[in-house]
């Protein structure tokens, strides 16, 4: 019989502390406002708050190994020592103590700050014995008793929602039921059914985004997890009995090729983990709490970021090739349209007869495109009222570098240095590295005077590297070598604005998110599913650092234009493309359209979105309509972003806007006249083209 250890009220959600006969410890989460139920019915084991497996440790039976290392012995030994709370300022933070009486402990970390909708959780192992201990495994959470409001076990009425990511289709919604996934019980409810996910490498978004959210559909409970991980990661979905677990952390030993040496005397820290429950009706309700976790982060982020100021990269433009002289074109066509900050991408290093992609590293201005030095260049971007941004690539090298050759500081794999198509990559750990970045990179920036920092990072080091206890230990601590040097970047550039770029959005997890201003949300940047991609990641990231791009070419209808430009105000807008070859008629339309996204930057900084239309069933091949209503936090704003696609269209879209919405139409974007009506709180639209877009400022 398990008993109430602790209960913690966290504004509307609650954390119950359970402690079963043998002194272990499980985790409940539940919206405050709806009780537990005073007994429990289920035929289910308490499972527990630490998810640790220790090399030598008796694995759990019942099918699990190969496929989970949780509920071992190593879990099997914590038993509950003590707990703590403290409190500085607004922000309560639990401490929970488990011992092994071999000498271990295991300290899990419940953090909750007052006004929050979101908590941060992590697990610290602590090695008091006399001996080494190798980890392959450890949780960063791991909460027990989903879901308490359904009998038996729950079949049916268990949704599990996941973000799918590949190269230019990221934020797809996967949703499937438990059984679907093949985790109802045995008939002896004694055999582990695990679904164990993640990704492994250095592009944590490249197959799943680090999440997780689980439903009862029943009692339209939401339970939401994202891990703050830039490296190999995973999430679990276990059960064996009528109770359901979910845990998450660094991808363990099976996984991720991940174990770690604790020396007596010393700790290791998992990955921090956000982590939330809600009763509300929409996921997207629930993605909003998660995401705004990192509003914090971007409030304290450069004062010029604070109301989302336009970008202009020229990266579409020049394609790779960027020169003096091709950027005083583009600076004489985009001067005084409202744009804050020009980058220059990729290619500014580019030797004669290298492609930009194979020849990163050096970083020497190419004279041949800058034959003044990019001081001259700089100085023409700032004259025409713009500050100057600057592309890198800092931990990757190209084959036809110098640094290329550079092998004893270059991550290696089994001895040799590791290698991919057209990359190798730096050890980030290795002082020799940072004191070389420091000048190819922050000496650039400072000699410059670069505003700006698109930060890209173009393929992935795989399961890891030499160096440490194992490949995916290897591989945490160069990620970490990361995180740090970006915190030196920032700290001898205040205000610097640095963009996350991993061929796009590979790189869409809290922890760099929140080292940065803002993020390339995609690489689809000319595809006619931006609007799709962009309206995923309202489920994953903050629109206001989803940089989203509008591409425009010389051959663009003025429909094409519009449908670009409306995209964009799902998040950032940056645009690029043939902007000195666009006639008048066609930067009226992208005039326009600025100018519609700075009256919605309130609602774009902080809100709430609603997605409505056709299932897409393939992105790449769309069909029907699209309709995104973002309302601002302050209720003052909204607008809505309507795109439709190919095939049939209904006769009228009528979109039940939600009680929050303000109801007066101020502004219609589009490339012609657009006739909408609101009324009784539903909006009207009649779609009378394919491949259209509408987009509708309200004012309360």
């Amino acid at each position: 019989m398990d008993v109430l250890l602790k209960e913690y009220g966290l504004g509307d959600m609650a954390a119950r502390y359970l402690l079963d006969e043998e002194r272990h410890v499980g985790l409940v989460l539940y919206p405050a406002e709806l009780p537990l139920p005073e007994k429990n019915h289920k035929k289910a084991k308490l499972d527990g708050m630490v998810q640790v497996k220790l090399a030598g440790d008796t694995y759990n039976g019942a099918y699990a190994p190969g496929n989970t290392l949780r509920n071992g012995e190593s879990v099997e030994r914590l038993r509950y020592k003590s707990q703590e709370t403290i409190r500085e300022r607004d922000i309560l933070t639990v401490v929970t103590r488990l011992e092994d009486e071999r000498g271990y402990e295991a300290e899990h970390f419940l953090q909750w700050e007052e006004g929050q909708t979101s908590l941060r959780m992590w697990t610290v192992f602590v090695n008091n014995s006399h001996e080494d201990v190798s980890l392959e495994m450890l949780s960063s959470f791991s909460l027990t008793g989903i879901s308490p409001w359904l009998e038996g076990d729950g079949h049916g009425r268990m949704l599990v929602h996941r973000l799918m990511s590949r190269w230019s289709q990221e934020g797809l919604l996967s949703t499937q039921t438990m059984e679907q996934l093949s985790l109802d019980t045995s008939w002896t409810m004694e055999a582990v059914r695990c679904e164990r996910f993640g990704q492994v490498g250095s592009l944590p978004v490249n197959r799943y985004f680090p999440f997780l959210a689980m439903e009862d559909q029943e009692n339209r409970v939401f339970w939401g997890m994202q891990l703050a991980h830039g490296a190999s990661w995973q999430m679990e979905i276990y059960r064996a009995d009528e109770n359901i677990a979910v845990s998450g952390g660094l991808a363990d030993r099976e996984f991720g090729h991940w174990m770690k040496t604790v020396r007596p005397g010393e700790s290791f820290t998992a990955p921090t983990a956000i982590v939330i429950v809600c009763h509300t009706d929409s996921l997207d309700k629930m993605t909003k709490r998660l995401t705004d976790a990192g509003q914090k982060a971007a409030d304290h982020g450069p004062a010029s970021e604070q109301e989302l100021p336009l970008v202009f990269n020229e990266y579409c433009t020049t394609w790779g090739c960027p020169s003096h002289e091709n950027i005083l074109g583009i600076l004489e066509a985009v001067k005084d349209r409202g744009f804050t900050y020009f980058v220059i991408d990729c290619g500014w290093y580019k030797q004669p007869g290298v492609p930009w992609d194979i020849g990163m590293g050096d970083y020497r201005v190419s004279r041949e495109l800058f034959p003044g030095g990019l001081e001259e260049t700089v100085r023409a971007i700032k004259a025409a009222g713009l500050k100057p941004g600057i592309w890198f690539e800092i931990e990757n090298v190209g084959k036809a570098s110098l640094a290329y050759q550079m092998e004893e500081h270059l991550l290696k794999l089994d001895g040799h240095t590791l290698t991919t198509t057209r990359r190798r990559f730096w050890d980030m750990k290795d002082p020799w590295v940072e004191a070389y970045l420091a000048e190819r990179v922050i000496g650039t920036l400072k000699r410059y005077g670069f505003a700006y920092m698109k930060i890209d990072y173009n393929d992935t080091v795989g399961i890891g590297c030499d160096g440490c206890e194992s490949p995916g230990e290897g591989l945490r601590q160069n990620i970490e070598g990361t995180y740090a040097f970006l915190e030196r970047v920032k700290r001898e550039i205040p205000g610097i604005v640095l963009e996350n770029c991993a061929s796009g959005g590979h790189r869409l997890e809290p922890r760099f998110m929140a080292a940065t201003s803002m993020a390339s949300f995609s690489d689809a940047h000319e595809c006619l599913e931006i609007p799709v991609i962009a309206a995923n990641l309202h489920r994953a990231i903050l629109p206001r650092q989803s940089q989203i791009w509008a591409v425009v070419c010389r051959e663009d209808s003025l429909k094409r234009i519009a449908y670009s430009l409306a995209a964009t105000f799902l998040g950032r807008l940056c645009l690029s493309g043939d902007v000195t070859r666009l006639s008048a008629a066609q930067w009226e339309v992208i005039d326009r359209g600025t100018a519609f996204y700075r009256s919605i930057v309130p609602a774009i900084r902080r809100g709430q979105s609603y997605r409505y239309g056709t299932k897409i069933k393939c992105v790449r091949h769309m069909e029907g309509w699209q309709a995104v209503v973002r309302v601002a936090d302050d209720r003052r704003t909204g607008y809505i972003v309507l795109h439709t696609f190919d095939g049939s269209l209904p006769e009228e879209i009528a979109l039940e806007l939600p009680e929050d919405c303000p109801q007066n139409v101020a502004d219609v974007y589009s490339d012609t006249e657009e006739t909408v009506s609101m009324s009784g709180g539903i909006f009207r639209y009649r779609p009378k083209e394919n491949r259209k877009a509408v987009a509708v400022l309200l004012r309360g």
